[in-house]
C-alpha cells in the first residue's frame, strides 16, 4: 500500500470507528425493541433533508444543509415515536412504509436533477473515501455528545427521546458512508453478537472494526464501490461471530 492509499484509507477508517461508536448501542437497542427498519426509515428521512437543500441550491452552507437534514430526521423520529405508540402492532409494517415513502419522494424531487443518479448513489453508498478533516472533527464531537447523553440518561429516555438521539446520529453517518452502510453498521454487529451475552460489547465493536477494515482495503485492492465492499465485508466477520460458541 503507497502513502497516497494510506492517506485516503485512514479518514476512511476514523469515519467508520466513529459511525460504530454511536451505531453500536443503538443497533443493539433497535434489535431488543424489535423496530429492524427504522433506522432505514431515519437513515432514508434525513438524505432526504439533504435533497432538499440541494434542491434550495444550499450545498455552499454545510451548516444550513445540516439544519435541513437534522430537522427532517427529528420529523421523522416523532412520526416513528408515534407510530410505536399508536400501532404497535403494525409498526414494522409501517416504518417500512415510511422508507418507501420517503426513498420514493427523493426519486421524485430529483426527477429533474441531470445528475439525479449520481446523487442518489451518494446518498445510498455514501462516499467514505473522500471524507474531510471538517467533517471527521464534527462528527467526533457529536458522537462524544451523544455517547455522553445516552450513558447517562439511556434509562429515562422515551419513545421520542430515542429516537431523536438515534435520528440525530444517523443524519450525520449518513452522509459520511451512506444509506446502505448505516443500516449494516447498525444491525451486523448487533446481530452477529445477540448470543453472546458475555463481552458483548467487545465482540460486536470486533466485528465492526474488522468489517471496516478489510472492506476498505479489499476495496482498494480489488478495485470495488468502497461501501458495498465494507457491507459485506460486514456481513462476512458477523456471519463468523454469528456462528461461533455462545457465550454466557
Amino acid at each position: 500500500m503507497n502513502s497516497i492509499e494510506f492517506d485516503i484509507l485512514l479518514p476512511a477508517f476514523i469515519a467508520g470507528l466513529l459511525v460504530l461508536a454511536t451505531h453500536i448501542p443503538f443497533g443493539m437497542r433497535v434489535l431488543q425493541r424489535g423496530v429492524i427498519f427504522a433506522d432505514l426509515a431515519v437513515a432514508q428521512i434525513a438524505g432526504l433533508g439533504v435533497v432538499i437543500a440541494g434542491l434550495l441550491d444550499l450545498t455552499e452552507h454545510p451548516l444550513l444543509v445540516q439544519l435541513i437534514a437534522a430537522s427532517s430526521a427529528l420529523c421523522g423520529a416523532a412520526l416513528l415515536a408515534w407510530i410505536e405508540r399508536r400501532l404497535p402492532e403494525v409498526k414494522e409494517a409501517c416504518i417500512g412504509l415510511t422508507f418507501v415513502l420517503s426513498a420514493t419522494l427523493g426519486i421524485l424531487l430529483m426527477s429533474h436533477d441531470v445528475h439525479a443518479g449520481e446523487h442518489l448513489k451518494d446518498l445510498l453508498v455514501g462516499q467514505i473515501l473522500w471524507v474531510s478533516n471538517s467533517q471527521l472533527i464534527a462528527t467526533a464531537v457529536l458522537t462524544a455528545a451523544l455517547l455522553a447523553i445516552w450513558k447517562l440518561l439511556r434509562q429515562s429516555l422515551g419513545n421520542f427521546g430515542f429516537y431523536a438521539l438515534f435520528a440525530i446520529a444517523i443524519t450525520a453517518s449518513v452522509q459520511l458512508v451512506g444509506v446502505y452502510l448505516v443500516f449494516a453498521s447498525l444491525i451486523v454487529p448487533a446481530l452477529a453478537t445477540h448470543r453472546h451475552l458475555k463481552r458483548r460489547y467487545l465482540f460486536a465493536f470486533t466485528v465492526g472494526i474488522a468489517g471496516y477494515a478489510a472492506g476498505l482495503l479489499f476495496s482498494v485492492w480489488l478495485d470495488l464501490p468502497t461501501g458495498a465492499a465494507i457491507v459485506w465485508a460486514l456481513m462476512l466477520c458477523g456471519g463468523g461471530m454469528l456462528f461461533a460458541p455462545k457465550q454466557h
